[in-house]
């Protein structure tokens, strides 16, 4: 759909934004250190070194343990099956670009992706099937911030590229659902590769999309639902919902009763959450990756600091 163009003072601000956040994230200290042979070996914890960009791994079992930094450099990352996704901004470029990389499970490029925008979200399908985004795009109106989202994924067997889902009709209290400023992100899919789940934004309002991947439709099930991540037994999310302006707080939802339970994570978590098991749930908060259990007891515990973007390997 048609989007209204910016005005110019907002989009300079967020590309300055996106330059330095690019700086940061390619320079760092430990640039200089032996890179380790990464793979997708089974029982990691893998993450974003947040000194470096380098891709991380601990063992589950021993997070205390010194982490292994592999060559590999991205704004953010995710693992599942046998497929990594990396979403890296390249440098220098305005307004900026990110390479979608998929990989195998050595971590070595199978296919690239150069689509406009910085780096929000990124996942991979149970079955390693699909790797799928979200970047912040300027240029594009989204309320007044001068920037939106754009939410697309890539089919690891066909080679399908579907740059946004944009167009995905979206059924509201059984109606479908038309708005200029409608945005998309934080898809999320069940195992059996076809259902997903997903964030429509509009209006000032959030909403947890249930959809049909094959019929390619969906429908709304609740408001205040962002960032949603599907449990492994397919029948919870967590998510984040809006608390107050600039604040969230974790927590998860039953499909089946729409009921929710505040995790025990008291801190505004801007993250995607991700399912380590079906009992705990990993975020990046606060220069560290930290678990929680899902169940809303229990207290936060730090597993790594200077890390985020967890990624399990199963």
């Amino acid at each position: 759909m048609k989007k209204l163009v910016l005005a110019l003072t907002g989009t300079a601000l967020l590309i300055a934004a996106a330059v330095a956040y690019t700086v940061s994230a390619r320079h760092g200290t430990a640039d200089a250190e032996p890179a380790a042979a990464l793979t997708l070996a089974p029982g990691q914890l893998l993450f974003r070194d947040t000194a470096t960009g380098r891709i991380g791994a601990v063992p589950l079992g021993e997070t205390t343990a010194k982490p292994q930094l592999g060559a590999l450099k991205c704004d953010r990352f995710a693992v599942a099956g046998q497929t990594a996704v990396c979403l890296a901004v390249r440098p220098g470029t305005l307004p900026a670009l990110t390479d979608v990389l998929v990989l195998d499970d050595h971590l070595a490029v199978r296919h690239t992706e150069t689509l406009p925008g910085t780096p929000s979200r990124a996942r991979v399908s149970p079955d390693g099937k699909r790797v799928y985004w979200t970047l912040f795009v300027t240029g594009d109106s989204y309320a007044q911030t001068g920037f939106s989202t754009r939410a697309g994924l890539y089919e690891v067997e066909t080679g399908r590229l579907v740059k946004t889902i944009e167009e995905l009709p979206v059924f509201v209290d059984g109606k479908r659902y038309f708005a200029h400023d409608a945005n998309y992100w934080g898809i999320t899919f069940a195992a059996d590769g076809n259902r997903f789940y997903a964030t429509l934004g509009s209006k000032g309002k959030t909403y947890l999309v249930d959809a049909d991947y094959g019929r390619y439709r969906g429908k709304t099930l609740r408001e205040n639902v962002e960032c949603p991540s599907l449990s492994p037994d397919g029948k919870r999310v967590a998510f984040k919902k809006k608390v107050a302006e600039g604040a969230w707080r974790l927590a998860v939802l039953d499909l089946g009763t729409l009921q929710e339970i505040e995790l025990a994570e008291t801190r505004s978590a801007d993250d995607q959450a991700l399912w380590q098991d079906d009992r705990t749930i990993l975020y990046g908060l606060d220069n560290a990756v930290w678990a929680v259990p899902a169940d809303g007891s229990g207290t936060p515990r730090r597993l790594v600091g200077g890390a985020a973007s967890p990624a399990v390997t199963g």
